[in-house]
């Protein structure tokens, strides 16, 4: 047992890597590969899973033996594929993916949003899977003769995945909670739920826990155990030690993903925007259920800066000026995708307040700093008010190495940040959840290294109600 090895799949949004764990906490990636985005119309993106599928094989061809096996995956991206032949019957769509937002405005107009949330948790977005499957039976040559023969199968890419590598048609708790087609109450997939986006339920996977025998995963002539799977935001969250009510995480990424614990009941969030969500359900154990919350755009709205020019090498966001641009009467609603958390507001767009003859290009790169910081802030906010959250809020992901970032965003909140000092947290999640999949009960040697960034002592919350205000004119500007 000392000597055991874990690979950690984290299946993510632009690239598939591979981290070897072993006992004692040491960790090596041997292979990391990026896939390709499809955008084939505005709004629209797509991937190839049989090029992802691939790519994990590779990537797994250069662990050598391993004892187990876990995988995080992109969460709410979803495959159609036909059970004999395995070939997927269109590309994989991702949870950016924004085409079913007409069906949406239909099914609101409808009356059903409530009936969705009351079992969900979720409030009718195109991020989440329900529209997306549905869109494929209704657009998808074939998916409906499939799913007549009993031959068509529907999931989140990590089925996809599982059905290729160990043989079996499965998903785990977390993940299914994902789609807007699972009952958090009753822990099933929902009849009405799959009328309403018009998903056949017998093409949807098993659930299963997040940890136990999912199959066999046979590499380079060795066979393993795949014990672990979970979507990557809540890995992270595992791999983080949030394990406790009132313990969060953030992890700023292509958008902010927060999430915080609340326990074993289903949270009561109506009206706060909040989305109640199952974090994870283990062998025996009642699920462990939390709040979620996302924020559209974070790293991809510094991107974008660097996309228009405003800056070109990433370390020109640092060394500003210790009094904020908002305090200066700049500010940037990063709503650049809509406004997620707590409004779910496709319609919003991304907005500068406070532009002056005098605005610099050093001043817009620390409000788009800020914005982010403040879009975070309001879903804490509203996270405190549900189930209150501790003085520590552990933080992860590109944005987390900068410090004028996370000592805004540690001031504007008061409360302490923590950054781990290892950066494979999602990966460290998969390969404790793996491990744990196996059996092994005694604690891994992992590293509790970290890098702590105290509040000051101001008042920041003037310029937060003044951004609240700015917030409300960036809705309702974008074009159908």
């Amino acid at each position: 047992m000392l000597n055991q090895r874990y690979a950690a799949i984290d299946q993510g949004t632009t690239g598939t890597r591979v981290v070897v764990f072993g006992e004692d906490g040491k960790h090596f990636s041997p292979a990391a590969i990026a896939h390709k985005q499809l955008t084939p119309n505005p709004g629209w993106v797509e991937h190839d899973p049989m090029e992802i599928l691939r790519n994990i094989r590779t990537c797994l061809s250069q662990c050598g033996v391993v004892d187990a096996m876990g995988l995080a995956h992109q969460g709410e991206s979803v495959v159609a594929w036909d059970a004999q032949s395995g070939l997927p019957l269109y590309n994989a769509i991702i949870w950016q993916d924004q085409r079913t937002e007409s069906v949406l405005r239909r099914l609101r107009a409808e009356g059903v949003e409530e009936t969705v949330r009351a079992k969900t948790g979720l409030p009718l977005d195109t991020y989440f899977s329900g529209s997306k499957l549905g869109w494929i039976m209704r657009n998808v040559p074939g998916a409906d003769e499939l799913s007549r023969r009993g031959q068509l199968r529907l999931g989140t890419m990590d089925s996809f995945f599982m059905f290729h590598l160990c043989g079996t048609h499965v998903t785990d708790y977390n993940s299914a909670s994902r789609t807007s087609l699972f009952n958090i109450h009753t822990l099933q997939w929902d009849e009405e739920l799959c009328r309403i986006f018009g998903v056949p339920i017998a093409a949807l996977p098993e659930i299963r826990d997040n940890i136990g025998h999912f199959g066999d995963v046979t590499c380079s002539g060795n066979t393993t155990p795949l014990t672990a799977c979970i979507v990557d935001q809540f890995a992270g969250t595992y791999g983080h030690g949030c394990l406790q009510p009132g313990q969060m995480k953030i992890t700023f990424g292509t958008g902010a993903f927060l999430q915080s614990i609340t326990g074993t009941a289903v949270p009561d969030a109506q009206g706060s925007g909040l989305l109640p969500t199952l974090c994870w359900k283990l062998p025996g154990e009642p699920p462990l259920y939390g709040l979620d919350g996302g924020v559209y755009n974070a790293a991809s709205a510094i991107n974008w800066a660097k996309k228009i020019g405003l800056y070109s090498d990433i370390e020109e966001f640092s060394d500003f000026p210790d009094q904020p641009a908002i305090a200066r009467g700049l500010a940037f609603i990063p709503a650049l995708s809509g406004l997620g958390c707590p409004y779910w507001d496709r319609s919003a767009a991304g907005l500068w307040a406070g532009l002056s003859l005098e605005t610099e290009r050093k001043d817009m790169l620390q409000s788009i700093l800020e914005g982010i910081a403040m879009r975070s802030a309001e879903v804490i906010y509203a996270m405190d008010k549900v189930r209150p959250i501790g003085d520590t809020i552990s933080v992860d992901g590109g944005l987390s190495a900068n410090l004028y970032f996370k000592q805004f965003l540690a001031s504007l909140i008061q409360k302490r940040i923590v950054t781990p000092s290892n950066r494979e947290i999602t990966a460290q999640g998969v390969a404790l959840l793996a491990r744990k999949g196996l059996g092994n009960a005694h604690a891994m040697n992992v590293s509790t290294q970290q890098v702590t960034t105290e509040p000051a002592k101001r008042d920041l919350s003037p310029y937060f109600a003044k951004y609240k205000d700015i917030i409300s004119r960036s809705r309702n500007l974008r074009s159908e």
